[in-house]
């Protein structure tokens, strides 16, 4: 679990849902965001049948959000 959160919390940050550690600031990185929402995704289907059920519901919970945000912020004008 802790794995897994650290890289929503990546993915969160690329988003701008969460400040930089160090300068405090969101900043909108959406390459780094696919990258990780992707790596997430290739967990999801390689982990198929093998998470606990809290788990499973954590990354599919997780996936969701992170995709509809994902959507959100690639289609605000630039």
């Amino acid at each position: 679990m802790e794995f897994l959160a650290g890289l929503v919390g990546g993915a969160a940050s690329y988003l701008g849902l969460v400040p930089h550690p160090t300068s405090g600031q969101a900043v909108v990185d959406l390459n780094g965001a696919k990258q990780m929402i992707d790596i997430l995704t290739m967990l999801e289907e390689k982990t198929k049948g093998n998470l606990m059920p809290e788990e499973k519901r954590f990354l599919d919970s997780a996936l969701t959000e992170l995709r509809l945000t994902y959507v959100r912020r690639a289609s605000q004008p630039k």
